[in-house]
């Protein structure tokens, strides 16, 4: 390895235990790698947060109590417990508090307790160019794709520390030579009506994910401008049916305003074209439910922006959800702070819908066992919910979501899908 005299003082202990593993741990995975040589980053992102079990609380206890402190600001990623409402759930006390301790250790080292998969929501959002090592398979999407920041797909226990010794392996998406497109899928007649929908954009991505796996997808062909939790969305499914690290939207992201910009030149290894029928079939594959039987709809996988809350709120007002279906909405506390100032959480109260904040049903044992089917309009939650929670899912459109809570059954409009 070719060491700065810092990174050998790192290495050699100097600074402490911590730092000493942190940087064995990221030499050693540069030579994994195949490289010699580490950079800088400025910022971090940690998926490292969440409590899966006591190796993962104490490495965190084991870094903060050798003194660790990060050294670029570092974001924490969603917790395994709501520490303000994990009791109105059946949440096992004992997770509940090692999953707190957790939060303290990383807390403890200096990070900034943001507790969301959205970090691009914060004040810390990254800027084009800036090399980070952000951990969230969403997030990484995100901040390669929408912002133009680099990093690569950072996992956890590796994340913190790169944020300890701000070193990362010099590879993968950090070189400009290593962001450029690799397939081509053309979109072809897909109605413009589609296209300004909210729920086109997980379902293109959660069939861009299922196409493209972990090679980086152009596409080409959309005739609109996307707002950018319609982004979220689609980098969220694309990262979770596939392994996306990095889109390119020709016309759209940053690195691709123009066809040969987005391959750097070179030609695409594969090309595909995108139809209206692949589309309905993606779709078709985000639900497994059958029937109309329905106990909950959850919403906020990514977390909930407060755009999104402003989008919610008068499709609920002056109405109220069917008693048999609980509506539930995961967000960060910072998030769901600016909605509630700007008047979008009262609506949702009197709806009947519940909000949790910091964490994720994917992440914590929060639903009770009554809880079979649920409804959704992430892409994200509808690929990972049949797996990891035990359940039936259905995938619908926002207003889709909120029609079914109220009649107490699913409820889809098809109409924009429609032969």
């Amino acid at each position: 390895m070719n060491l700065t005299h810092r990174d050998q003082a790192l290495y050699r202990g100097d600074d402490g235990p911590a730092a000493k593993m942190a940087m064995s741990i990221i030499v050693r995975m540069a030579e994994v790698a195949g490289v010699d040589q580490l950079m800088d980053i400025t910022a971090a992102h940690i998926d490292s947060t969440l409590y899966m079990g006591d190796a993962t609380l104490e490495f965190a206890e084991r870094l903060a109590g050798w003194g660790a402190k990060v050294v670029v600001p570092t974001t924490l990623n969603v917790s395994g417990v709501d520490e303000q409402h994990w009791a109105d759930w059946p949440v096992p006390p004992e997770w509940a508090e090692k999953a707190r301790r957790q939060m303290v250790a990383y807390h403890s080292m200096g990070c900034t307790p943001t507790w969301t998969c959205a970090p691009y929501q914060t004040d810390l959002r990254p800027h084009f160019g800036q090399q980070i090592a952000w951990g969230e398979s969403n997030a990484i999407a995100f901040a390669n794709s929408v912002i133009g920041a680099r990093t690569e797909r950072y996992p956890d226990l590796m994340d913190i520390c790169a944020a300890i010794t701000g070193r990362v392996p010099a590879t993968g998406l950090h070189l400009t030579e290593n962001r450029a497109g690799q397939i081509l899928l053309n979109l072809r007649d897909i109605p413009l009506a589609l296209q300004q929908d909210d729920a086109f954009y997980p379902v293109l991505g959660h069939l861009i994910g299922q196409l493209a796996g972990d090679d980086i997808p152009v596409v080409d062909g959309l005739q609109v401008m996307p707002e950018e939790d319609q982004l979220k969305a689609l980098g969220a499914a694309s990262a979770s049916s596939g392994a996306v690290a990095l889109f390119h939207l020709v016309g759209i992201t940053p690195e691709a305003p123009t066809l040969a910009a987005a391959f750097q030149n070179q030609l695409p290894q594969q090309i595909i074209d995108i139809t209206l029928a692949d589309l309905r079939r993606a779709r078709r594959q985000l639900t497994t439910a059958t029937g109309e039987k329905l106990d909950m709809v959850v919403l906020g996988s990514p977390h909930f922006s407060p755009a999104e809350f402003k989008q919610l709120a008068p499709l609920v007002a002056g109405r109220q959800r069917h008693p048999n279906v609980q509506f539930l909405i995961t967000s960060s506390r910072a998030m769901a702070a600016l909605a509630d100032k700007a008047g979008y959480l009262e609506p949702l109260r009197q709806f009947g819908a519940k909000l949790t904040v910091d964490t994720c049903i994917l992440t914590t044992p929060m639903l009770p066992d009554t809880i079979k089917v649920l409804m959704t309009n992430s892409a994200k939650y509808a690929y990972y919910s049949p797996g990891m929670l035990k359940t039936q899912v259905v995938f619908g459109s926002l207003a889709d979501c909120v029609q079914s809570a109220v009649e107490g059954h699913v409820v889809r409009d098809e109409s924009l899908w429609a032969e």
